[in-house]
């Protein structure tokens, strides 16, 4: 099945893209690779700030991965000039979680991130993964995922 039919099933429509909040770019393509910046938990305007463990969830915080995984979809697509069956694998997800010195299910959260890949991309989308623990994150964001696809030239 395609990605678009895929995305089609799940019932999800790609958000547009934002604009960086820095001096960076959203998306790099290097030889074979996709490079995605780091995207916030941002949908239709809104955004899940806290701490995890303390203002945050953990149903809120995954929910804030998976969004965080919609927005990193989006900016492939975009980077890819709408094409995603040019995706061979994501290779690689990192995962930040704003909390507190004594969240420990860091991993938990990130699976929300994780959840979403495999569900858009099936197989392609089984990758290896970080989950780090952080003081702050831009914005006052609960979460903020990475990634890193293979891509066909």
């Amino acid at each position: 099945m395609s990605v678009a039919a895929k995305l089609k099933e799940l019932n999800v429509a790609l958000p547009p893209v934002t604009a960086p909040v820095a001096n960076y770019v959203p998306a790099v393509i290097a030889g074979n690779l996709l490079y995605i910046s780091g995207q916030l938990p941002l949908r239709d305007g809104q955004m899940t700030k806290g701490h995890l463990g303390a203002e945050v969830t953990i149903e809120q915080g995954y929910e804030a991965a998976k969004t965080c995984a919609l927005n990193i979809v989006a900016q492939a697509a975009a980077a890819l000039g709408g094409d995603l069956e040019r995706v061979v694998r994501c290779v690689r997800l990192g995962g930040f979680i704003s909390c507190t010195p004594e969240f420990v299910d860091h991993p938990k959260i990130v699976n929300g991130a994780s959840d979403f890949i495999v569900s858009v991309f099936g197989d392609k989308g089984r990758h290896a993964r970080t989950s780090i623990g952080v003081s702050s994150l831009p914005l006052g964001a609960a979460v903020e995922v990475e990634a890193l696809f293979e891509i066909k030239p």
